[in-house]
């Protein structure tokens, strides 16, 4: 399209308007009969204006005002006249015959809307005997042509795009925005337009029929409204709606989708008289209540101006009702100014209290109501606070309110709680409930087979286990949204996922209830945890860091479910990472967390994770009686080996890191009686007893390596890898530690050493290699690794400990010759393996013979 800014202000041309101007300059005595027709705003009197800038220039006399009837014209003077719809019909009648005579140049200027029958009969004769032009708001090639031509804004993409947006093109309101944000230091980007700009449109609008200004009202409100509303809303029949319509799309206030300009919308809001626009917006909204249809948009608007207030308390419940689902937070805070507008408090108030995750609202909404509500209101009101105590840790009270809600859907999710606490009578509890007091939605149906999974997972295989909760999560995925939870079946899939080593089912699983955003803001964090402890085991430990990072960003405190997994994550990639320091800083949250959250069955991965880190740090004495108060829920469920397995794992690396080989032989022994229950038992079984071997310097490659390569395939990459390594480092055979220091690479997915087969070829990296640390590292080098991890520079380390940088960077050279390192990136990877375990003064040591084998 080709464009061309004139010298009339605020007139872009297309190419056709353009090749009317240029025939007219190239003969301005030719013959002239046009009618140019386009709502106001859109450059009529700029195009007159330049027509008649191109016939002066010519020294051809122009008329701008139509004749009377009886007027004589002299043919050699142009008319042009603008606003002709606004002529009588003795004007438009004297304007036909001068267009009849064919002996004028004559260009009539006019709006669509209002057309008698003279004028109409003016506008197809200019049609059929001349030209008829057409103006339309810009393009957005235009507005930026517009906006070029003003150096002070210049062709910036997102200003066009911004100027272009808000007015939708219309020239009038692209040449008022464009004035407007000239000087504006913060133009690019705008998100408002400047007052200044929205007060140019006060004329506009009192000019207006006081029906207009309704219907702009009522337009500004937002959302679909049909005729029929409209007509109730203004007292006009449809083709009375209709004429309105056309009226204010003439005055350029109404684009021909039948929507305002957001600057257009903005005006409206902001200039019209308070009373008439809360007048028209509270009887919009009680229209659309009345017949069934959505008032949320409506009710939206009224907040926008700062006339909430003046809403119905019905409408403003109606409206949190819509948008509980997707906006909890802020169906709160409708709900809270229904309140403050004469309804009282309910349920659904505490229920979108809960799912925002303001637990504190919630409990207290609920509380209220439980005491003074009537008796269905009571029974909702019992349902949200017991799942807000859940998510507090109040796992038992929280059983006791379900049970007392009555509902088939509260009854399941009782059995979980009950289960979750280690209460046998759980496991042979119905979750039906009553029958008849509840429909068999998708809601009760997941609920049930919630309660189903996890009793499987306490008394049944992990397959049947697994297999429930997963459809149990499946079946809210379409509509999840508003379901409060005490906990997903989302999260419990996962959690069970984790236990019996399926991480891309806890993976794909959590990645579908985060998308349909099941149990809204109050189960996202829980998903996104679970994630990040997914990303842990796995041994991608930045992206856990990350993923970690991502649950606290709306600036709300972790409730104590929440608090206890972030501790745990945040203490695992510390003792990944070898951070010695990390550790001891999240050691004291990581205690309070524990304080917070009473153990239950859903939290020993947590805690075991946080048993080793209290071994690393030597102080898991604080941690005994959590520890103990999990092993008691355990034996008071018979022991679910599902559950069960990861603690005596976590439980077998705590006493490792504190020197306790018998405590260790126990965990064996208890992971070896389990090693039939499934395939991730087995190999945790496994790998348990090549660990206590290895630490008694017995250490058979074969089987090691295949011990870490089967912890590798059930997810706990990081544990295969640090398995293979510290065997390596324990061997007295050259050939098994090349063999096992390449499976450690492989399984953190480290390219090969090159090198790393080939024996050393001088005398002094034999020594080295035969060292007095059994092929480990000098305490000194352990230093020496640990600041290395710590990202210190040679000189920061050799200031630390007291030697020179160049001592330093040979120690760093002698680690990599002897651990058959290509690079310094493997040689970082290998030592953290190898740090891990330097927890204590017996970790380098074989352990003593076990007395049985």
């Amino acid at each position: 399209m080709i464009m061309n800014d004139l010298a009339a202000p605020g007139l872009t041309v297309d190419k056709g308007l353009q090749a009317l101007l240029d025939t007219v300059a190239q003969d301005p005595t030719g013959p002239l009969a046009v009618g140019v027709a386009g709502p106001a705003g859109h450059g009529k009197t700029a195009l007159l204006a330049e027509l008649e800038r191109i016939h002066h220039r010519a020294g051809i006399a122009v008329r701008t005002t139509a004749p009377e009837p009886d007027e004589p014209v002299d043919p050699d003077t142009v008319v042009l006249v603008d606003d002709a719809h606004l002529l009588d019909d003795a004007r438009t009648e004297a304007l036909l015959r001068l267009a009849a005579g064919r002996r004028h140049r004559l260009v009539v200027a006019h709006r669509p809307w209002p057309r008698s029958a003279a004028f109409s009969e003016l506008v197809d004769a200019l049609r059929r005997d001349g030209q008829a032009v057409l103006l339309t708001p810009f393009t957005r090639e235009q507005t930026a042509a517009y906006l070029a031509a003003t150096p002070e804004l210049g062709r910036a993409a997102d200003l066009v795009d911004f100027v272009h947006t808000q007015t939708a093109g219309v020239p009038r309101d692209v040449e008022r925005l464009a004035h407007g944000l000239v000087g504006v230091e913060t133009r690019t980007g705008t998100v408002d337009p400047p007052r200044s700009v929205i007060l140019e449109f006060g004329p506009d609008l009192d000019v207006q029929p006081a029906a207009v200004r309704r219907l702009l009202l009522a337009l500004a409100a937002g959302g679909a409204l049909p005729v029929s509303m409209l007509g109730a809303l203004l007292g006009r029949d449809p083709a009375g709606v209709d004429e309105l319509i056309a009226t204010t799309r003439a005055a350029g206030l109404l684009g021909a989708d039948g929507r305002l300009a957001p600057i257009v919308r903005r005006a409206v809001a902001t200039l019209s008289p308070s009373t008439e626009r809360t007048a028209v917006w509270r009887r919009l909204t009680e229209l659309q209540l009345a017949r069934g249809g959505a008032v949320l948009p409506l009710v939206r608007s009224l907040l926008a101006v700062g006339a909430l207030g003046d809403c119905p308390a019905a409408t403003l419940a109606a409206a949190a009702d819509e948008a509980l689902a997707d906006e909890p937070a802020f169906a709160a805070e409708l709900f809270a100014a229904a309140t403050a507008a004469g309804q009282p408090p309910n349920a659904r108030q505490a229920l979108a209290a809960a799912l925002a995750g303001d637990l504190d609202d919630a409990l207290r909404l609920a509380d209220r109501l439980l005491a003074t509500a009537a008796p269905p209101e009571r029974s909702e009101a019992a349902v949200v606070a017991a799942t807000a105590l859940a998510h507090r840790g109040h796992v038992g009270r929280s059983v006791e309110l379900f049970r007392w809600s009555g509902t088939a859907s509260a009854a399941a999710f009782a059995i979980v709680g009950g289960l979750a606490t280690g209460d046998p009578a759980a496991r042979s509890e119905s979750p039906a409930g009553d029958p008849a007091g509840e429909p068999p939605t998708l809601h009760a149906s997941a609920a049930r087979l919630m309660a189903n999974g996890v009793r499987e997972s306490v008394t049944g295989p992990p397959t049947a286990a697994l297999s429930a909760l997963v459809q149990a999560a499946a079946l809210l995925e379409p509509d999840g949204r508003a379901a409060l939870l005490p906990d997903s079946p989302a999260a419990l899939a996962a959690l069970t996922a984790v236990h019996c080593g399926e991480l891309d089912i806890a993976e794909r699983v959590l990645h579908r209830a985060l998308g349909a955003g099941v149990g809204g803001p109050l189960m996202a964090r829980r998903h996104r945890l679970l994630q990040a402890w997914i990303l842990m085991v796995r041994g991608e430990i930045h992206a856990a860091g990350e993923r970690l990072a991502t649950v606290t960003l709306d600036g709300r405190p972790l409730e104590s479910r929440d608090q206890l997994f972030a501790a745990a994550i945040r203490m695992g990639v510390g003792r990944r990472n070898s951070d010695l320091g990390a550790l001891k800083r999240g050691w004291g949250q990581a205690l309070e967390a524990v304080v917070r959250h009473p153990v239950d069955l859903f939290t020993l991965l947590p805690l075991g994770e946080l048993a080793i880190a209290g071994a690393r740090l030597g102080d898991l004495a604080r941690l005994e009686p959590y520890l103990h108060q999990g092993r008691a829920l355990l034996d008071r469920l018979d022991n679910p080996p599902l559950w069960s397995v990861p603690l005596h794992w976590s439980g077998l690396h705590a006493a490792i890191l504190t020197g306790e080989p018998t405590t260790a032989d126990e965990h064996v022994a208890a992971l070896l009686a389990a090693a039939g229950h499934s395939r991730y038992a087995a190999v945790v079984a496994a790998a348990a007893e090549s660990w206590v071997e290895v630490l008694r310097g017995v250490v058979d490659p074969t089987r090691v390596e295949a011990a870490a390569r089967g912890l590798h395939d059930t997810g706990l990459c990081w544990d295969g890898a640090r398995l293979a390594g510290q065997a390596a480092i324990r061997t007295a055979d050259r050939r098994a530690m090349t063999t096992l220091l390449e499976c450690a690479r492989a399984l953190q997915g480290r390219p090969s050493g090159g090198q790393s087969e080939q024996t050393p070829t001088t005398g002094a990296s034999t020594a080295r290699v035969a060292g007095p640390t059994q092929h480990g590292l000098s305490d000194r080098e352990y230093e020496v690794a640990e600041l290395v991890l710590a990202g210190l520079t040679y000189r920061e380390i050799g200031d630390r400990l007291f030697i020179s940088a160049k001592t330093v960077e040979h120690h760093v050279a002698r680690m990599r010759n002897r651990l058959n390192c290509a690079n310094r990136t493997e040689l970082l990877a290998l030592l953290r393996t190898l740090v891990a375990d330097r927890a204590s003064d017996t970790a380098g040591q074989p352990w003593p013979q076990r007395a049985t084998r």
